[in-house]
């Protein structure tokens, strides 16, 4: 049964004061559910009038279930029990965190790094089937997988026809050649949903159902929570929530996520998307950090973070009359109550939510990179395992990484935010992220934690587009060994090597403060980086102390 539960204090509490009677006044949950454009004004009426499919989505959405089941039971009879999603971006968010909720398996191959792209092609492949997603139909991530997985298939005797199961808009690249190639089916998915707003769509849909996952029942949690978010009325969940998202004043622009026992594992990284995607452009944005109810964002609210508790439908959270909000709920109805307060906030924050018009810019400046094959820019200097680069003014007389991270951290504004992008394996290379709380203690500001390229499909609009008060930790490594990429130029490893510097060259280009650590041995790299980071958080206490 669908069920969504906000509850709000502080801050929160007071945008939702703030706002609720003009947009209920303004009738914005009636307008939206019947997919007015004009909401977000003039400007973004071209796009908005061909991206509101989400909203009424339902008996499209049933309609492919019995579909999907179908080909479910027909690889379960040819011995296939593993699905590989290869996808970005809203195409691989909302699978992962519908059937890690449901808990089966599906490998989510969201990576160019040739380490993850390895692991994934020798597991069990003659039980394997791959989904591709991509709703352009020319995602150079997505076309390189499909490439390899073909490749590895055809060599060990599999027809690769039969194991590739294509999901994209109609008409798109990728629609034309699957069709043609042949292979074992292709779903079209509603060209007026965007890749965020996909969830209940076949690019959500597809992938969780042949992993085994209830889609049914998610369709029918999201459409039976859809039915109340039309009234325009004080006690709709969405506006609500669109209120505590985009309403408070001063703008408070950090939206901090902590689980708090949601059952909904990966959920916070599939809202991340959404709401930084949708919101970052213009100089303004909502920036998500996914973070836990012990992270240092949590325990000391800064004046423009909100902290967003995912809740247990049973849990008491005390807000203890500081900012937060507690939000609770089935996985459909949240999946479609944020979508609607991602919209909502839009119009608060008075941008268009339904286009990325910086997601493009480090897409480009990779194809720049990997045509010119220039040699890689020489390091700043080597410390141990790291080499580091970044601006010659900026890393100043630093030779240590500890010198770097410290330059770095210097050029952090009261109301900044530290981005650590990992472009590593982020299975094998996982305890990385343990070091974003240090790090957030460290320097008292929130931190984002993502992995690339996966990262560049959601908060690289946020980047390029919200506000220029972030600071970037780039994280780079040598792979155990690299990966050919079959009728394509170049290889796994120089593609992940050229989308890290080429979305380096385009942040540092908008003025952005870029540090970059390549470590030469992945293992002993990441050690040495983490015993730097523990040894500044370390000192940053005790000068606390004593001071």
């Amino acid at each position: 049964m669908g069920s969504f539960e906000l509850a709000a204090s502080g801050a929160a509490a007071a945008a939702i004061d703030a706002s609720l009677s003009t947009l209920v006044e303004d009738k914005v949950a009636s307008r939206l559910m019947a997919k007015d454009a004009t909401l977000w004004g003039p400007d973004a009426e071209p796009e908005a009038s061909i991206r509101l499919g989400w909203i009424d989505l339902f008996d499209e959405s049933r309609a492919l279930i019995p579909q999907i089941a179908q080909l479910r039971e027909e690889l379960a009879a040819e011995g296939v029990s593993r699905f590989v999603l290869c996808g970005m971006g809203g195409s691989s968010l909302a699978p992962e965190v519908i059937t890690r909720t449901a808990g089966v398996d599906l490998v989510v191959l969201d990576s160019t790094d040739p380490d993850q792209v390895s692991a994934a092609l020798a597991e069990r492949l003659a039980e394997t089937a791959i989904v591709v997603s991509s709703k352009s139909g020319s995602t150079v991530e997505t076309d390189s997988q499909r490439r390899a997985f073909e490749k590895a298939f055809t060599d060990a005797g599999i027809d690769a026809k039969s194991r590739i199961i294509i999901v994209t808009d109609p008409g798109s690249p990728l629609d034309g050649s699957a069709r043609e190639a042949g292979y074992r089916q292709v779903f079209n998915a509603n060209p007026q949903v965007g890749g965020r707003y996909s969830a209940l769509t076949a690019f959500g849909l597809v992938p969780s159902g042949l992993a085994g996952a209830d889609i049914e029942a998610l369709v029918a949690d999201a459409e039976e929570i859809s039915e109340f978010l039309g009234e325009d009325g004080p006690d709709n969940a969405g506006l609500r929530l669109g209120a505590v998202l985009g309403g408070t004043k001063p703008l408070r622009d950090k939206i901090v996520f902590a689980d708090g026992g949601s059952g909904l594992p990966g959920f916070a990284d599939w809202a991340e998307q959404l709401i930084a995607e949708s919101t970052g452009k213009l100089g303004t944005g909502l920036l998500p950090v996914v973070a836990s109810l012990d992270s240092p964002e949590v325990a000391t609210v800064a004046d423009d973070v909100v902290p967003v508790v995912l809740a247990g439908s049973d849990a008491e959270v005390s807000t203890d009359g500081q900012t937060r909000a507690v939000v609770s709920g089935s996985l459909g109805s949240q999946m479609f109550v944020w979508e609607f307060a991602t919209a909502v906030a839009g119009r608060l924050l008075g941008i268009n939510p339904f286009d990325q018009p910086d997601v493009e810019a480090a897409k480009k400046a990779a194809r720049g990179l990997l045509d010119a094959q220039p040699a890689p820019a020489p390091a700043n200097f080597v410390d141990g395992a790291i080499e580091v680069r970044g601006d010659a003014e900026l890393l100043g007389n630093a030779t240590t990484v500890g010198d770097a991270l410290q330059a770095l951290l210097g050029t952090l504004e009261p109301t900044g935010y530290l981005s650590v992008q990992a472009y590593l394996d982020r299975h094998a290379q996982a305890p990385l992220e343990e070091l974003r709380s240090p790090l957030a203690a460290l320097t008292g500001r929130p931190v984002t934690f993502g992995w690339g390229p996966r990262f560049l499909h959601s908060t690289g609009q946020f980047h390029k587009g919200g506000p220029a008060s972030g600071v970037y930790l780039q994280i780079t490594g040598a792979a155990g060994s690299d990966l050919e990429i079959p009728g394509l130029p170049f290889t796994f490893g120089e593609l992940i090597s050229a989308q890290a510097a080429g979305d380096a060259q385009v942040l540092e280009a908008h003025g952005r403060p870029v540090v970059r650590l390549h470590l030469t041995d992945r293992a002993a790299g990441l050690s040495q980086l983490s015993g730097v980071i523990d040894f500044l958080a370390g000192a940053g206490r005790e000068s606390q102390q004593n001071g």
